[in-house]
């Protein structure tokens, strides 16, 4: 019997066909129509959204809330349990840089973060020694959606670079802040990425500007004082397959243009002794050669996997000659240990790598070579991290959690190998770590592959096949998804689910060779991984089919169109989060923000009618079929420019056409947010017990 009973009629979206025709092959959709045409006005205001879209998404929601309502004491409940986990008045520790160490901090209650700075060595937590340099929640004040960028102050202390974004649409504003009397400068910098780069005299800085497109093709230097217009034009990227990014290294000697797409990477150098100079070719682009950059004094560290260093490598060259012809190796590849970034100081070089899926931090002394490594000795943990903002320095920082240990801060003496615990994280409503198991299984693939997945579960739990399941995939751009401490999962553990997260190919859980075995051509080994994910877990009674509902987000959200068309009985129930599931039109779309960088990843049906039909293989929306669906549960947000709102909505649309019979599905549209959903920590919070709500609805476990 269904949990889902006594629904209202669920909205019939109108049927518009569009024709397709490419490479000889014809497509008709329906739904084309929901693709506002002035979607790129919109985003920056979503009042001049058509009204007959607006009125159907307005209708889903009021369907998608008559679904949930038996839930809402459920939310209500799972909300309270996970604010009560989290220090509603939590502080970072503080940054050491220069004269001063800069943090963040919470007040209770507050959904935005407030940045502060003391003296160099104050007490952290005496706030009288505490100056507010940015209030978060002030500057929210009045706003639907706010997100701020950070706070970059200048050299001498003196000013910071902040940003926010008032619309979810991720164009954010740059506004300048006198530090000292914390009032804001009369510059204003509009449609960013985010962020800048500031020169070392504190009196000018480099930001991305974002084009009509979404995408940030243009690098410009603004100096204080001046209006946007007079901005000069430092690079200009044509190739809009290509991402752009500014950033400044720590000695302050050079400004980085990084550009690149998912597997191609090119860097350009711009000394600060000469900011009026052109930016300097460091090493010209090769397809699918990547290459990153740090500065080692007289020297460049770049991390690369040039020369078929599959899992990356270390070289150095000259900071006065760095082209590729002068690179020299220092750290080897070495097949299957995958490096995933790299820092150097003034006498030792950092690398966090992976080996055999676990994290590890390496040390090398730059006079002597010799190295160390910091490990742990979990089943399955994370490591993060975070260096350290000044140069001239043995002491770097990082964090550690696994999935039933809440994340330690830590320094780290590079020289003396002491380790000093700087916070643990804390859980007000309490936490005791010997209640939870966590596992790491492997899972065979269906070409031999052997998949890692990992667990946490109670101890009181009976793995007799009757726990439910919550199944959490990625899978894509190499990313992969740490094995951390989440005070949210426990509210499905303590009701007696299994949480799992399946480390599938298309991350890089497993080195880069895992990332290019999900990719492409091989995209389906992401989905038939996760599939295999929930067999293993069956096989081995932690749970059942019935039991099991699985989620993921984005290009996750892929993976469960997928997995909903591939194996519709193995699941009951399906969530997805701003779910990239119409990957054919979007990819035949060139004016969309992520459409050309993303050919690297998924291919160019454009040009190639074998790519064409690699994605048409699985793209969900254009796969949706006459099959018993479970339950599903779609998330969007109106101003999504990474995973356009009109995806998961025509998505809805034909799994109700073509399945009548199955579901429900339910679409939830955030009308004031895009592609992460709500902002403020605890807004955030609600969305996530709305999503829990459905798991446990549809387990049967209200």
């Amino acid at each position: 019997m269904s949990v889902f009973s006594n629904l209202p009629k669920p909205p019939v979206a109108e049927k518009k066909p569009v024709s397709d025709t490419r490479h000889g092959i014809t497509r008709s959709d329906d739904y084309a129509w929901m693709r506002a045409d002035n979607w790129q006005a919109m985003f920056k205001d979503p009042s001049l959204l058509d009204a007959a879209l607006r009125s159907h998404l307005e209708a889903e929601n009021a369907y998608m809330e008559a679904a949930m309502a038996d839930t809402k004491d459920l939310q209500k409940t799972l909300f309270a349990e996970m604010k009560g986990r989290i220090k509603e008045d939590d502080s970072s520790i503080p940054m050491k840089d220069g004269p001063f160490a800069y943090g963040t901090a919470f007040v209770t209650g507050g959904e935005q973060p407030r940045y502060f700075r003391i003296p160099r060595d104050a007490d952290h937590k005496d706030e009288a020694n505490r100056k507010l340099l940015l209030d978060g929640d002030k500057e929210a004040t009045g706003k639907d959606y706010f997100r701020l960028a950070g706070l970059d102050h200048t050299s001498d202390h003196a000013f910071g670079i902040w940003g926010y974004d008032d619309k979810g649409s991720e164009y954010f504003t740059l506004r300048i802040r006198n530090l000292e009397t914390g009032e804001d400068l009369a510059d204003v910098i509009e449609n960013t990425g985010g962020g800048g780069a500031w020169a070392p005299d504190g009196k000018s800085f480099f930001y991305t500007l974002q084009d009509e497109n979404h995408r940030p093709s243009k690098v410009f230097h603004h100096i204080v004082g001046q209006p946007q217009s007079e901005d000069r034009l430092v690079y200009e990227e044509k190739d809009p397959g290509f991402f752009m990014g500014v950033g400044g290294s720590l000695l302050d000697d050079f400004i980085y243009l990084d550009i690149h797409d998912h597997e191609t990477s090119e860097y350009r150098i711009l000394s600060t002794n000469d900011l009026s100079a052109e930016p300097k070719l460091v090493a010209e682009r090769e397809e699918g050669v990547e290459y990153s950059m740090t500065e080692g004094g007289d020297v460049f560290y770049i991390l690369t996997n040039d020369g078929d260093a599959k899992d990356f490598k270390i070289v150095e060259a000259p900071v006065a000659a760095p082209g590729k012809e002068n690179w020299k190796e220092v750290v080897p590849h070495t097949p299957g240990l995958l490096i995933l970034n790299h820092m150097a100081f003034a006498r030792h070089l950092v690398w966090l790598q992976r080996r055999n899926g676990l994290p590890e931090i390496m040390i090398r002394d730059r006079k002597t070579g010799e190295e160390h490594a910091i490990a742990f000795d979990e089943e399955a943990y994370s490591l993060g991290l975070q260096g350290a903002a000044e140069y001239d320095t043995d002491v770097i920082r990082f964090s550690y959690s696994s999935m039933t240990t809440p994340s330690q801060l830590f320094d780290y003496d590079m020289t003396t190998r002491e380790r000093v615990l700087l916070k643990t994280q804390e859980v007000p409503s309490g936490h005791n770590p010997d209640d939870y198991v966590t596992r790491r299984v492997l899972a065979a693939a269906h070409d031999g592959e052997i998949v890692p997945v990992t667990l946490l579960y109670r101890k009181d739990t009976p793995l007799d096949g009757s726990a439910p399941c919550l199944l959490y995939g990625y899978g894509a751009y190499g990313i992969t998804i740490p094995a951390g401490f989440s005070t949210n999962a426990l509210s499905l553990a303590d009701r007696g689910f299994v949480y799992a997260v399946a480390h599938i190919r298309g991350g890089k859980d497993k080195g880069y060779a895992w990332y290019e075995d999900g990719k492409m051509e091989k995209k389906e080994n992401t989905f038939k991984d996760f599939i295999a994910a929930a067999d293993h877990l069956v096989k081995e009674r932690f749970t059942a089919y019935e039991n099991i509902i699985a989620e993921g987000g984005s290009a996750g959200g892929m993976l469960m169109g997928a997995v909903a068309n591939m194996a519709p009985e193995k699941f009951a129930g399906i969530i997805a989060a701003v779910p990239f599931v119409d990957v054919l039109n979007t990819m035949l779309d060139d004016t969309l923000p992520l459409t050309p960088p993303e050919w690297g990843e998924w291919g160019n049906p454009i040009e190639s009618e074998e790519e064409y039909r690699w994605i048409a293989a699985y793209s969900p929306y254009d796969n949706v079929g006459a099959k018993p669906y479970p339950p599903i549960l779609a998330l969007s947000g109106l101003t999504d420019p990474r995973v356009t709102y009109w995806e998961p909505t025509k998505w809805i649309a034909r799994l109700r056409e073509n399945a009548p019979e199955a579901g429900p599905f339910l679409l939830k549209t955030n009308m004031s947010a895009g592609h992460g959903g709500k902002s403020g920590r605890f807004q955030r919070l609600e969305e996530i017990a709305f999503e829990y709500a459905f798991a446990i609805k549809v387990a049967g476990k209200m």
